[in-house]
């Protein structure tokens, strides 16, 4: 079946739209975009230039994708925005295109996000990341595969979040979420392991164990945090790869990384881990 195009909507002749694609009315898709087979626009939605749509997604109205970055740097070079597949985009969202010649914003596969969340310039969305209403999400943020944000989060510049985290909701992100965390409070913390998502990802018991007796060892009540990391880099060959992971997300941070504890400062040690 051939794409179906409103009579209202106005689509470039040189956009190239997927068998089944629905465009409703009053969308505008613009230039030399890419929509995959499957994906449906709903009323009123923009589809900039340099956009690549996967297949099967749905867009809701008002979203806006593929917009010039919000980048005094920018000087209208070829950048893109890049959509996986089976990704729901609801009302009011808006995904800005990249700063830099050839670079991309990216948003992986099977992607949630929710009404007015905004994604910046040069953002990189892993799988399956799930974004409540109103977050926003700054320039050249990285997030990984399957974490989840609660509404109104706000996340700063170059911060990157790790994979199966959880992010509060109307909490400001200032530096690194490493991987399979829960984060919140004000200055962010640091709060526990993400067990729930970990166990609705088939993640063993013991991978948990060992993940938490990890963040046990860097975090524990009086421990110096530089030197139990140091010795966690000492022997990174005998973790499991989760934990060699979260050490190597350790090693790559620049704006430094979310520290464990409550509200206000001061370190705890993990709760036990139920099975």
């Amino acid at each position: 079946m051939s794409a179906v195009i409103h009579p209202t909507a106005v689509v470039s002749p040189e956009a190239d739209l997927g068998e089944g694609v629905k465009v409703g009315p009053y969308c505008v898709v613009e230039g030399r975009s890419v929509i995959g087979a499957g994906t449906i626009l709903r009323p009123f939605v923009s589809v900039g230039d340099f956009v690549i749509i996967g297949e099967n997604c749905r867009i809701f109205e008002y979203a806006a994708i593929g917009g010039d970055p919000q980048d005094h740097g920018y000087a209208g070079e070829k950048s893109w925005v890049r959509v996986g597949n089976n990704c729901v985009i609801r009302e009011n969202v808006t995904i800005n295109r990249a700063t830099g010649e050839g670079n991309d914003t990216v948003v992986g596969d099977g992607c949630f996000i929710m009404e007015g969340v905004h994604l910046a310039h040069n953002v990189r969305l892993g799988s399956h990341v799930v974004i409540a209403n109103k977050v926003g999400i700054s320039g050249h943020v990285t997030v990984g595969d399957h974490t989840v944000f609660g509404g109104m989060a706000g996340i700063h510049q170059y911060v990157r979040i790790g994979s199966y985290c959880m992010i509060g909701g109307m909490y400001r992100v200032s530096q690194d979420v490493p991987h399979y965390t829960l984060a919140s409070g004000e200055p962010l913390r640091l709060t526990g392991l993400n067990s729930i998502g970990l166990k609705r990802a088939n993640f063993s018991v013991a991978s948990r164990r060992a993940i938490r007796a990890f963040y046990s060892e860097l975090y524990g009540k009086g421990r110096l945090f530089s030197r139990a990391f140091q010795e966690a880099l000492e022997k990174k060959a005998s973790y499991i790869p989760e934990v060699q992971r979260i050490l190597e997300f350790y090693e790559g941070t620049q704006r430094g990384v979310t520290f464990w504890g409550k509200s206000g400062g001061g370190n705890v040690e993990p709760e036990p881990l139920s099975n």
